[in-house]
């Protein structure tokens, strides 16, 4: 796999327009990816193909035409919206003496970056082996001549069978690791399962505000910044309901469009934050003109993992770059600006209506023979506050809906 050096690169553009998805939309969205990267882009060349071409996945003809303008424009990296195969990779490189490289390895490159945890970084390498070993093996076919017969033994057979046991060994490793770490995950999840905590995933496209929310909502102090990818990591912050409960918010990785099959087997476990949520917070940016396009490709990924019957409040988010922001959306969605705090009282008013009610905010005034059952309700909810008064205990408290019946004889408005 082809390295994206340090130092900032420039680049050319290139993307197949076989009519299955908006080549123009997807090469703009790579222009983002490769600033991500590092790279300048220089100039963005779509070519209209039936299929893309199996040797150099544009024509031979196009292929001297983005040379030329690479050598005019000082360009020194291709950058293509398909995903290349060995053969490909080598023919353009070979045609054209410049670096390419394909929007999987781009993406896997932004992820080897930003990664921080242990877990991030073996999910990335996992991704990176995967995607690795059959271009291995196809290079491996072209230069070893593998088939059987005179001229296929030999140090270069060797060598490439090597590095495929090499790779192969390093791949278990990994998912052993990651094994291991999502039986702590899944630990952690049954605990707070068992605890009565309630969990609520922040999802949607990469770049919409989910770090900017969840420090928003509770100072958790992640890094948000104005670019794709910026949050790999997940993170989980305690945040209190207006009602009194408290919720369990995990920032999960962000979704694209045509996301590398590798890194959503690699991070399944991370996204699984998700499968597993009381509540899923999507998260949109409603000043994006994809906005509805970047909804329906995190509503499929969501589908693909089970979450279809999750409740779900959609936000939308960065509405401060409207001009004109229309009426209330209703149907399950707010706007919200997370970078100036508009919305987010009645983003948490949602959350508390969306919300299995498990528990629910009662006044009461319990005799003092029936004091013991303050302890029942500390059990699995919460008193805020509690005050002796002649009568008996005047309490405040989050009470489990299982013993309310117990209780509404008590309920006070003193």
């Amino acid at each position: 796999m082809i390295e994206i050096l340090q130092e900032q690169q420039r680049a050319i553009l290139v993307a197949v327009d076989t009519g299955e998805y908006d080549a123009a939309v997807s090469i703009d969205e790579l222009g983002e990816l490769s600033e991500t990267a590092g790279a300048v882009v220089l100039g963005k060349v779509i070519q209209k193909r039936p299929c893309a071409d199996k040797a150099t996945c544009v024509g031979s003809g196009m292929l001297e035409g983005i040379k030329a303008q690479a050598a005019a424009l000082e360009a020194n990296l291709l950058i293509f919206d398909q995903e290349l195969t060995a053969s490909q990779l080598r023919n353009i490189e070979r045609e054209t003496d410049l670096a390419v490289v394909d929007r999987t390895t781009l993406i896997l490159d932004i992820f080897a970056q930003r990664a921080r945890s242990r877990e991030g970084k073996l999910q990335v390498e996992l991704a990176q082996q995967k995607y690795r070993l059959p271009r291995l093996m196809g290079q491996g076919a072209a230069l070893s001549r593998l088939g059987g017969g005179i001229g296929t033994r030999g140090p270069g057979e060797s060598k490439l069978e090597s590095d495929r046991r090499h790779i192969r060994r390093r791949i278990e490793s990994l998912e052993r690791q990651l094994q291991d770490l999502e039986r702590q995950r899944s630990l952690r999840r049954s605990r707070r399962k068992k605890d009565g905590i309630i969990t609520a995933a922040i999802v949607g496209y990469t770049n919409a505000g989910k770090s900017t929310l969840l420090n928003a909502l509770t100072n958790a102090g992640v890094l948000a910044e104005d670019r794709l990818f910026a949050t790999l990591d997940p993170t989980a912050r305690a945040l209190t309901l207006p009602d009194g409960r408290t919720v369990m918010l995990i920032d999960t990785v962000g979704l694209i469009r045509r996301l590398p099959h590798q890194l959503v087997e690699a991070f399944h476990s991370t996204l699984e934050e998700a499968a597993d949520a009381d509540l899923l917070l999507h998260v949109c940016d409603i000043s994006s003109p994809e906005a509805d396009s970047q909804i329906e490709v995190t509503r499929r990924l969501l589908d693909e993992l089970g979450c279809a019957q999750t409740p779900t409040v959609t936000i939308l988010n960065k509405c401060d770059r409207l001009e004109n922001l229309p009426a209330s959306p209703g149907g399950g969605r707010v706007f919200v600006s997370a970078k100036t705090g508009y919305g987010l009282d009645r983003l948490l008013e949602a959350v508390a209506q969306t919300l299995p009610q498990s528990q629910l905010r009662m006044r009461l005034l319990l005799p003092y023979d029936k004091v013991a059952l303050a302890a029942k309700i500390r059990e699995n909810g919460r008193i805020f506050s509690e005050e002796y008064v002649p009568d008996g205990l005047l309490i405040d408290a989050l009470a489990d809906r299982q013993i309310t019946w117990e209780l509404k004889p008590y309920l006070t408005d003193g």
